[in-house]
């Protein structure tokens, strides 16, 4: 298991706004900040997977990375049309739609990018 993710972020502000809504729609909140990282984890707390939202140390410009996605976990396919809908409220991109896929039987995701060009994807999968 990993112990958290860092995504980079140009905009903190526009990142924070960013996870802050979509984040909520699966139950997690922010547990931490100071000036440029904020971290989250499930039901706000600093325990099990957590991710942080930061300005790159070497101060260069965050930039996505190529095949690079981190998925977070939903319990149903409102909470992925939630996370979707969020994303796309709160300067996100969509990068595909709500909806069943074939790579398992159940599985249920929608693909964003975050204001700085992250890609994440939202899924659900019984």
């Amino acid at each position: 298991m990993l112990g958290y993710v860092t995504i980079g972020a140009n905009d903190s502000a526009a990142a924070f706004a960013f996870y802050d809504a979509v984040l909520a729609t699966i139950g997690w909140a922010k547990h931490s900040e100071f000036p440029g990282w904020r971290g989250y984890g499930l039901g706000g707390r600093a325990e099990g997977q957590t991710v942080w939202i930061c300005t790159p140390f070497d101060k260069q410009p965050a930039t996505p990375g190529n095949g690079m996605m981190i998925a977070f976990s939903a319990k149903s396919h409102e909470e992925v049309d939630a996370f979707y809908t969020a994303a796309l409220a709160n300067g996100g991109t969509d990068e595909g739609a709500p909806g069943p896929r074939i790579y398992a039987p159940g599985w249920y995701s929608a693909y964003v990018r975050d204001p700085t060009g992250n890609k994440l994807a939202i899924v659900f999968n019984p």
